[in-house]
């Protein structure tokens, strides 16, 4: 009998209850900030950065990863966005800005670039929720899990896809990722990692993909051969029915991968696709690798790979597998270094490494993990503006303040003192006699409350105007404005925030 995802996907869930059960102590998440650097294919075209060099800011909802975006001075200001919780549809809401444009129930990383979006502290899970990318480049995903994303029934979110790629996108380092269905097609899911419509320069590493009809694609159609080089390695293709990835034209380099129960087919490469596959771990699966479901050929380098408990069908009609003994048909060059695992030790170095909270611990390329040099996650810390500080001296009000706290304590010039709402939002002002003119913010959190502020608005209280919104403490620019007064409305935090200074600045 064939091995559905769904039936899989049931004893999954009882091996999972009965290691709870018996007390199993799982990894705990653990706090990062993004890797030094992208590997594979995405080191090419000019490179993958993300957000580096921007500012840092925290997400608690995916409403504040959108107005984190959208508060930007531009769609390319750098920008990296440290995400702890779980994002769903209840949390993910349309923001609107000049610098994004975001749609609910999905993040929407369309017609922007260089931003980094990072899992830290417990975790960060999309629930339900997927991520598109569209008209974009230089984007990095890393640490974080997608889940159970719906193109049927409901809700539905991104198409399907768990994260989804299309429409002249460029450069993308996907990593440290945990990606997963609850069955097929039939259940309203569709691919885990699907790139499309002129998406190039993309590396998928040290992740895990499982419990899905589709692993993903490259190319939506024999037609859509406008995508490639993607590098896919070290990772964990675990109980998926096909697409592992399924290619469409272009170049893939797979390499130091662990596929374990894949129930149909594997790598499908057809419509001209070239793919070198080096030194993977093919485990109780069927049909691994060659062009399925078409009569479109496609190509594959092979070496050093490992087929354990591998069965092969017949060649006949659309159905060609490369084996029982795989060759090369064609030859791919690859343009950067890289280093390969050995096959067989590739189900453990994969096993300790792919996957979000993993400590984002990688090969070292002599099959022995090894954890990233230890780097504290980046508090949103801002720059001086240059000019005076206009709160020095003026008035301040607000909506709510914590005992012992006062709103005179954010424009005093001293760090040590503070305000703080009664509760998790609240608001709180900076006021003058007369109209003057203010550019810039920065609120600075008090010494151990860094990070807590989520979401905010910036408000000209004179006209009720908001100026802009985002999340996470920092420099904040905008228009330069004439008022009497501006409200700094804490809408989303984690904790209780706490604003030690509130400064503000012509300039």
């Amino acid at each position: 009998m064939r091995r559905t995802v769904g039936l899989r996907f049931g004893a999954a869930l009882a091996v999972a209850a009965l290691a709870g059960a018996a007390g199993a102590l799982l990894p705990a998440p653990e706090a990062s900030a993004a890797a030094a650097g992208a590997t594979g294919f995405a080191t090419q075209n000019g490179g993958t950065t993300g957000g580096a060099g921007g500012q840092t800011v925290r997400a608690t909802t995916g409403t504040a990863i959108h107005a984190a975006l959208c508060g930007r001075a531009g769609s390319s200001t750098p920008i990296t966005i440290q995400v702890e919780g779980t994002i769903n549809h209840g949390n993910t809401g349309k923001v609107s800005g000049t610098s994004c444009s975001t749609a609910a129930g999905v993040i929407e990383l369309k017609q922007i670039s260089n931003v980094t979006i990072v899992g830290v502290g417990g975790g960060a899970v999309f629930d339900q929720v997927g991520i598109h990318i569209r008209d974009s480049r230089n984007i990095v995903i890393q640490n974080v899990t997608v889940r159970n994303v719906k193109k049927s029934g409901s809700p539905t979110s991104n198409g399907g896809d768990a994260i989804g790629m299309e429409s002249n996108v460029r450069n993308v380092w996907v990593d440290h990722v945990t990606l997963e269905a609850s069955g097929g097609e039939s259940e309203g899911y569709d691919g885990l990692f699907d790139m499309k419509d002129n998406t190039q320069y993309v590396t998928l590493s040290y992740s895990t993909l499982r419990n899905s009809g589709r692993g993903g694609l490259i190319g939506s159609s024999e037609t859509d051969t406008s995508n490639g080089y993607v590098t896919f390695h070290h990772n964990l293709y675990e109980n998926i029915d096909s697409r592992a990835p399924l290619l469409r034209g272009g170049i893939a380099h797979i390499y130091n991968n662990h596929y374990r129960s894949l129930n149909e087919s594997g790598i499908n490469s057809r419509a001209g696709a070239r793919a070198k596959v080096d030194n993977n771990y093919f485990e109780d699966s069927k049909d691994v690798l060659g062009t399925f479901y078409t009569d479109a050929a496609g190509y594959w380098q092979v070496a050093g790979n490992i087929f354990d408990n591998v069965t092969w069908s017949a060649r006949e009609g659309d159905h060609n597998p490369a084996g029982p003994n795989p060759q090369s048909n064609t030859t791919v060059g690859i343009p950067y270094s890289y280093t390969l695992d050995a096959a067989g030790c590739v189900p453990d170095v994969v096993s300790r490494t792919a996957g979000a909270d993993k400590g984002l611990r990688v090969s070292d390329g002599d099959c022995t993990p090894q954890t990233p040099d230890p780097t504290p996650t980046p508090t949103p810390t801002p720059t001086q503006p240059s000019g005076t500080n206009l709160s020095i001296g003026a008035g301040s009000d607000g909506s709510s303040k914590a005992d012992g706290t006062s709103y005179g304590n954010v424009r005093d010039g001293n760090t040590s003192t503070y305000w703080s709402p009664a509760g998790p939002t609240g608001s709180v002002s900076i006021k003058w006699g007369s109209p003057t003119a203010v550019s810039r913010v920065v609120i600075r959190e008090a010494t151990g409350s860094a990070g807590a502020i989520g979401s905010w608005r910036l408000v000209n209280a004179d006209t009720g105007a908001v100026l802009t919104s985002g999340s996470g403490a920092g420099v904040i620019s905008f228009a330069r404005t004439s008022l009497q007064k501006i409200t700094f409305e804490i809408t989303g935090s984690t904790g209780t925030p706490r604003i030690a200074e509130y400064e503000t600045y012509a300039g």
